[in-house]
């Protein structure tokens, strides 16, 4: 046998060694959480309390949650992969600030929810947090989802399944596979990935009107996923490009702003 075809043994070897690590390890590269209980007051929010859902199979998730001023909505809110409630403590207050309710519900494994983050999970558990707002009180034309990156999929998958007034998405992807293949082309992720999150086959059952917002320079999810989403909506839908904007900083720009106007502009329609 020539040095070649050994090399090329080899190098096959390590090849499917890598795939096969890629395929077991797959969620612990797709969900980076922060399990630390934090409650809102320590996180230097006023008026949130903590919520906890008993989940069906025996798991606890926790959620923050700031009743809205009569009269006025609520965003639930899913939040993307990384860290957990404590890290978008200021997002949550400028909202609450804003005039808006706000229900934040926490994936398991994050924020002291128990078990571990799947796409399945985080759906059911998605519309856990739905009927509970909808048990307080509160009608489907008060609650409006906000999907941030990870979570613009939990929010899709919500939105197709429930009536809401409406639904806002901040850096959506088309799905988390194809996120996946451009950060890894030499992985066969399309054939590996377990957890897809494809909201471009789902986000047309959306009965809702559609503000999406995006970072021009947002480089793990790039804008033209967040277009592709837009197309791919129905009517009423917006999109708001920020030009400045890059992964979830899009609140420097004036992204509560933004929100804040549209949900008015819907709720007098």
């Amino acid at each position: 046998m020539s040095g070649v075809i050994k090399i090329l043994i080899y190098a096959a070897i390590a090849y499917l060694a890598i795939v096969a690590i890629a395929y077991f390890a797959q969620r612990k590269f797709t969900y980076f959480p922060n399990p630390s209980r934090v409650a809102p007051a320590a996180a230097g929010l006023e008026g949130f309390r903590e919520v906890e859902l008993p989940t069906p199979d025996g798991e606890r998730i926790m959620a923050w949650y700031a009743p809205a001023p009569p009269g006025r909505p609520t965003i639930l809110y899913f939040h993307g992969n990384g860290g957990g409630l404590a890290n978008r403590s200021g997002r949550f207050g400028r909202y609450q600030q804003a005039g808006l309710g706000i229900f934040v519900m926490s994936y398991r494994g994050y924020s002291g929810s128990t078990g571990s983050p799947t796409e399945a999970h985080n759906i059911a558990d998605a519309r856990l947090a739905y009927d509970h707002l909808v048990r307080q009180g509160l009608k489907p034309s008060d609650i409006f989802l906000y999907g941030e990156s990870l979570g613009s999929g939990v929010a899709v998958q919500t939105a197709a399944a429930v009536p809401v007034a409406g639904v806002i998405l901040d850096a959506p992807y088309t799905s988390i596979v194809e996120v996946g293949a451009k950060a890894y082309p030499i992985l066969p992720l399309r054939w590996l990935m377990v957890d897809r999150y494809e909201s471009d086959k789902r986000i047309a059952a959306i009965n809702a009107p559609l503000l999406i917002l995006h970072g021009a320079r947002d480089q793990v999810i790039p804008l033209e996923m967040g277009q592709r989403m837009h197309a791919l909506a129905r009517e009423p839908k917006r999109i708001v490009v920020f030009p400045e904007g890059r992964h979830i900083d899009l609140d420097q720009y004036g992204a509560v702003a933004v929100v804040r106007a549209w949900i008015d502009e819907v709720r007098q329609k």
